[in-house]
């Protein structure tokens, strides 16, 4: 797999922890605790403030948490093993694969459970990204672009095949609904299997170095003894597994995987390992930032986080764009 884009200057290796990481936590778990209290009804002074507080404040706090932090990581991983820093699951058309296999799920199995949609939805978003990587082997990559805007394309046609289909079986409304990218339908009894991505977030951190590694090439990691083809099947489980999840039950988070990755390496370089704690941060920071200025811009009513999301995710892209063309 071949491309243009070249990495950041090598920095000193960085240790794991360090207090800023401490400043991070501490700012982060703020943003959670104001995400508990923030909504239309009142938990504190409210009847049933506990209940409500219990049902939906601690589920949907908590899979920002989640959703944050896996879907940053997905495009850290991505980023490794295609050697380019402008792709992440919304620009290699994951999610949209991930998409089509949770239509299929709902027009073969009208009742399915929430396992199953989940199923399918990582089944189908492997697949995808598998035919993503086949591709870019097959193509002579000369700039860093042209590997965002051919997975771009792909999404876009697999896009255009769901619509079909939801069009045909009357489910285009609810597809929709499913992807608008929001929290509002996030309650307890709903968000339970969000937890799975935990164990994903340790599956990269046990398999950092190795990533790491394969982000160098094919050559250097067969050179030194790492099996290149196992660590990308497995890299792509993973980011299925995030994408997944994440889509079906909250929807698409777009551009998250692309700006944190790349604010991260900027400030703290490109050693995988001790950039996972600030990855999942700051990705946890912005899903939540985004997610209050949805909840409160126009209170009563709220805004998909998505709609946030795309914009300041558009502007850092268009920003990272413009600093690569300067820096040559």
């Amino acid at each position: 797999m071949t491309t243009t884009t070249l990495p950041h200057p090598p920095r000193q290796r960085a240790k794991l922890f360090d207090p800023w990481l401490i400043v991070g936590i501490i700012v982060v778990a703020g943003l959670l605790v104001v995400s508990l209290f923030t909504g239309v009804y009142d938990v504190v002074g409210g009847q049933d403030g506990a209940e409500m507080f219990a049902i939906t404040r601690i589920p949907r706090t908590a899979s920002l948490v989640l959703a944050g932090g896996a879907m940053a990581m997905s495009g850290l991983v991505m980023q490794l093993l295609t050697q380019n820093r402008f792709v992440e699951p919304t620009t290699t058309g994951t999610t949209e694969w991930a998409s089509l296999g949770l239509l299929a799920v709902m027009v073969v199995f009208p009742q399915a459970t929430m396992f199953m949609k989940m199923s399918g939805a990582i089944l189908f978003a492997f697949i995808g990204t598998l035919v993503f990587f086949l591709f870019l082997r097959r193509v002579s990559l000369r700039a860093s672009l042209i590997v965002p805007i051919i997975g771009i394309m792909l999404g876009a046609v697999v896009g255009s095949i769901t619509t079909f289909f939801a069009l045909q079986t009357n489910m285009l409304q609810n597809l929709g609904v499913w992807f608008a990218g929001s929290f509002t339908s996030v309650y307890k009894g709903t968000y339970e299997l969000m937890w799975i991505v935990l164990a994903v977030a340790v599956a990269v951190f046990i398999v950092a170095d190795r990533f790491t590694v394969v982000g160098l090439g094919q050559d250097i990691a067969t050179n030194v003894g790492v099996n290149y083809n196992r660590i990308v099947l497995l890299g792509t489980a993973l980011i299925a597994v995030a994408t997944g999840v994440v889509t079906v039950v909250v929807g698409n988070l777009p551009f998250l995987g692309l700006i944190v990755p790349n604010i991260v390496s900027m400030i703290r370089g490109d050693d995988l390992r001790s950039n996972l704690p600030w990855v999942c941060l700051t990705g946890i920071a912005i899903v939540t930032v985004c997610d209050l200025i949805g909840r409160t811009i126009i209170m009563p009513f709220e805004v998909p986080v998505s709609l946030i999301l795309g914009i300041v995710g558009s502007v850092v892209f268009v920003l990272l764009l413009l600093r690569q063309r300067r820096n040559g």
